[in-house]
């Protein structure tokens, strides 16, 4: 492959379009309306624009990134996450146009895309699974009557897609009914399948995940896990690698049984098996058939480029070494910096960044897709950065992590960064104790929210349109000495 076109935006496009360069391969960005201006589009080599800011007129119009790779002569498309990464129907139509999906294969994903026929095709190697359903609940009584059966509390979850959204937690009987019928419209809502099905809900539990590669040779590798137990609204806020609750052994146990659920839909690429771990069990969640956002925590542990090793695999090599050559390298911690209010349950808080500042240092490593100036846009995932650091091990993570969070400046939004300094800070999560349960358990909104004078509050708001100025100020000084101004070094003062 010459020549890949990053279906996606943002921190993503720009990750994979890194390791891209790296290997000597030309990028090309797709772009919607919003992003005319995002750092993706002018680091790429080409950039086009796909369509409207929202991203059912953009982003996730199929044949028309596809007629883009046509023009111009791209070999390969990766996905990112989200959007089409995981839409099989996209990837059969790339396959018909003679391009490179960098993925796994659209059964692969059909199977592990429906919780259901994942669950049945990982049976016959005996991976622990939740107790719950067999198949769909059609009714009502029927459901019921399982959900008795399972003994409450249990969570009602949609067949297809993940994020959240069609799932439900169930404490008692007498609530069940309604929430059934709120799952399914949530699921007919957002993946156009209302299929929901039941599992016995374990409270006290933690969420790890194993990272998978595998190739076209036979080879299913697991490097190993991370722990994605810090979640707000069922999604993920902080995770690391390696837990600290997992033993050596148990470690390859979980690990065989993941590379062993890749064999039973013969996966090949990079994906990731989710478990649910409770008082030294584990059970198959579901597996993730595309690249995490969760990734690089994994790639500071044991060293490995996982999208270089995606288009190695895409383009039919054999992964270049072996299981026992992995090994785990210290800890790593990544927190996702989102344009979030946690004082406000977290709700999404839209704006300018004013004042944008990353942190810096060995062991520090920001993938975001914004710069200073730049407005967050409301169409998408109000993600602004993902903050990784690695340590010698996880006291000295945490510190790191503490220290960069300190050092990072963002000004204009609300951003989680406060939540997840709170959850560093916290005696649960420093004993590894925690569990999916934390931010209902132990966070409150007014922690975050201490009295503030009006004085602090008008000097607060002077620095930060002070540095708006100056920014705006060495841009218009720039554009009157540079002959060749580009409407680039306009987007701050437009």
């Amino acid at each position: 492959m010459k020549k890949i076109l990053v279906a996606n935006r943002g921190e993503i496009a720009l990750r994979v379009m890194r390791s891209c360069r790296e290997m000597g391969i030309q990028t090309v960005a797709i772009y919607s309306e919003a992003d005319r201006f995002s750092p993706h589009v002018k680091f790429a080599d080409e950039a086009v624009c796909v369509g409207p800011s929202p991203s059912n007129q953009s982003y996730l119009k199929g044949d028309r990134i596809i007629e883009i790779c046509k023009e111009l002569g791209v070999d390969g498309i990766h996905p990112g996450y989200g959007f089409l990464s995981e839409n099989a129907d996209f990837a059969r139509a790339v396959a018909r146009a003679g391009i490179i999906f960098i993925g796994p294969s659209p059964e692969a994903m059909e199977i592990m895309g429906d919780k259901l026929s994942s669950k049945a095709a990982v049976k016959k190697y005996k991976i622990p699974l939740v107790p719950g359903s067999e198949g769909a609940i059609d009714n009502v009584p029927q459901a019921l009557k399982v959900g008795k059966e399972i003994g409450f509390p249990i969570i009602i979850k949609a067949s297809a897609g993940g994020g959240g959204k069609g799932m439900r937690i169930v404490e008692k009987a007498d609530e069940f009914e309604e929430n059934l019928k709120r799952a399914v419209s949530e699921a007919e809502s957002a993946f156009g399948d209302g299929s929901v099905f039941l599992e016995k809900y374990l409270r006290i539990s933690k969420h790890i995940e194993i990272q998978v590669l595998c190739d076209t040779h036979g080879n299913y590798l697991y490097l190993f896990e991370r722990e994605c137990s810090i979640q707000r609204r069922h999604q993920k806020v902080i995770e690391e690698a390696p837990s600290s609750v997992l033993t050596p052994e148990l470690r390859k146990k979980m690990g065989e049984h993941a590379a062993n659920v890749a064999r039973s839909c013969n996966y090949t690429g990079a994906g990731t098996v989710e478990f649910i771990y409770a008082d030294g069990e584990y059970y198959f969640l579901e597996m993730n058939t595309r690249l995490q956002v969760e990734h690089p925590v994994t790639e500071m542990v044991t060293g490995v480029d996982l999208v270089k090793e995606q288009i190695k695999i895409a383009r039919g090599e054999a992964i270049s070494f072996q299981q026992e050559g992995l090994a785990i390298n210290g800890h790593a911690i990544e927190v996702r910096v989102y344009a979030e209010d946690p004082a406000n349950n977290f709700l999404p808080d839209i704006g300018t960044l004013q004042v944008y500042k990353k942190p810096t240092g060995p062991g520090v490593r920001v993938d975001d897709g914004f710069e200073e100036g730049m407005s967050i846009p409301i169409y998408y995932d109000p993600m602004i950065a993902k903050l990784v650091v690695h340590g010698q091990n996880r006291a000295d993570a945490i510190a790191k992590m503490k220290k960069a969070i300190d050092e990072y400046r963002i000004i204009g939004v609300e951003t989680t960064l406060d939540f997840c300094q709170f959850v560093l800070a916290h005696e649960e999560f420093t004993s590894g104790r925690f569990n999916t349960g934390f931010v209902k358990d132990h966070f409150k909104p007014e922690y975050l929210t201490a009295p503030v004078s009006k004085e602090f509050e008008e000097i607060a708001a002077i620095i930060a349109a002070v540095a708006l100025q100056q920014k705006e100020n060495e841009l218009i000084n720039a554009a009157a000495a540079d002959k060749k101004f580009s409407p680039w070094k306009s987007r701050l003062i437009e």
